[in-house]
């Protein structure tokens, strides 16, 4: 029975494509005419242009006329001339496992490691849909590492997934953002090992999850927004703690980024050397220099914030994280238009449901960036923070060939970016709508 098209099709995509039974060596070549085409290095878009892919990668790219010629007759040929072609997409921070419908601080206590990566396979087929091949999980509260083992099922093609890159557990301090244990003092859970409370702590929390296979060491330098009982404006890991964490994690070649709203711990933060900040809703002045100085990321989250604002205590949010949303939202604008003014390097983030992916586009737009600036957030400046570039983040010979195809043209309207109808990973369609009848925008 062939498999339907759209996001169903993504649960038989093993099945359907043969993605564990071919080796990409097996797959017969691709060739792929595009009539736009984005260049994610220049933010240009460019006309009549053609792919040609072999096994997994991109063999040849340029103007049609010149690949054409190159394809074989035993070629696959895809014809997506009357839509707008893009690199494969990257979220770098998205959180991945359990229901992320369900925003109640007790979500993460009533499921099991194995329902929540259960659910992170569910989930992944979300940002395949929406044209992210690739993304970072920011952290989980799961001590078992289900992220883990759902990155590394992805990778070894048990399952159908973006690319990932992940950190382990939230380092944080005791009754800081990280802590999950939001129950009454007579009824506390046992100590969890992301709990750092001393310099001597942090080094054995970020070793525990190099042991496990954590490809970024995630900080809380401050409270945050979504919990019942930290306080964003206040620092919690000190910058000597934070400093130990990146002594250890760079020196095991991995890479540090920090859950940061105030301030001060953003300053704390990038002191301590960190790669990127993560949020920095209350940047002033002092830390927009000092990120621009030290070359350090700023992955902003903008949507989801507005998103949380707009839904107030629903969806299982508690009405103290309702209010602290609404109390920080002011901050978000003059903290984006300072770090645009320093010119500090800007990523691609949600940090929210992944139906809500589109948003962040027009989110980064309505604040300041180009249309072209928010497209190379998801591609080119996001493979650079994750170390990515000389496999994805544009569309290169050599490089994997993730690349997918929307209707209109993002740099004219950027909310064509909720229109994907193509999607490819490594040389396997994941999605492919571009025979239906255009249906408007996605919601």
């Amino acid at each position: 029975m062939p498999c339907k098209r759209g996001l169903l099709a993504l649960t038989c995509v093993a099945v359907c494509l043969g993605v564990v039974a071919q080796t990409p060596q097996e797959r017969a070549p691709v060739f792929i005419t595009a009539g736009k085409l984005l260049d994610a290095r220049t933010g240009q878009m460019l006309s009549d242009q053609a792919i040609l892919i072999a096994g997994d990668r991109i063999q040849e790219i340029g103007p049609a006329a010149r690949v054409a010629p190159h394809a074989s007759a035993r070629s696959r040929r895809i014809n997506l001339q009357s839509f707008t072609v893009l690199p494969g997409l990257i979220d770098a921070h998205a959180h991945v496992l359990g229901n992320l419908k369900d925003l109640s601080p007790l979500q993460a206590l009533r499921i099991s490691s194995a329902q929540g990566a259960l659910w992170g396979a569910h989930n992944m087929l979300t940002w395949l849909d929406h044209g992210f091949t690739g993304l970072r999980d920011a952290g989980e509260s799961d001590p078992a590492y289900g992220q883990l083992a759902l990155r590394d099922s992805i990778e070894k093609g048990l399952v159908p997934g973006p690319r990932m890159a992940s950190a382990g557990n939230f380092l944080s301090v005791t009754g800081g953002h990280g802590d999950a244990d939001v129950l009454a003092a007579d009824q506390a859970l046992p100590r969890r090992p992301n709990l750092a409370d001393t310099t001597d702590e942090i080094a054995i929390a970020a070793r525990r999850d190099i042991k496990y296979g954590a490809d970024w060491i995630k900080l809380m330098a401050t409270g945050g927004v979504q919990d019942v009982s930290s306080d964003y404006n206040s620092q919690e890991l000190s910058q000597e703690q934070m400093a130990k964490a990146v002594e250890i994690a760079h020196r095991a070649h991995k890479r540090v980024m920090a859950h940061a709203e105030s301030p001060e711990g953003i300053k704390a933060a990038v002191r301590a050397g960190v790669d990127s900040i993560e949020h920095g809703t209350m940047l002033d002045e002092e830390g927009a220099t000092l990120m621009a100085e030290r070359g350090t990321w700023l992955v902003p989250t903008l949507f989801a914030f507005q998103h949380l604002a707009s839904i107030g205590a629903s969806a299982g949010q508690e009405e103290i994280e309702a209010e602290k949303t609404k109390a920080i939202l002011p901050f978000q604008q003059a903290a984006f238009t300072r770090a645009l003014q320093h010119k500090i390097r800007i990523v691609f983030g949600l940090d929210d449901d992944p139906d809500f992916l589109p948003r962040e586009f027009e989110a980064l737009v309505r604040a300041g960036l180009t249309p072209a600036q928010a497209l190379q957030a998801a591609t080119i400046n996001a493979a650079e923070l994750l170390g990515w570039s000389k496999q994805a983040g544009t569309l290169d010979a050599g490089k994997y060939a993730d690349l997918i195809a929307v209707r209109g043209d993002p740099l004219a309207d950027i909310t064509s970016m909720r229109n994907v109808v193509f999607v490819m990973k490594g040389a396997t369609i994941m999605k492919d709508t571009t025979s239906d009848v255009a249906a408007g925008p996605r919601p």
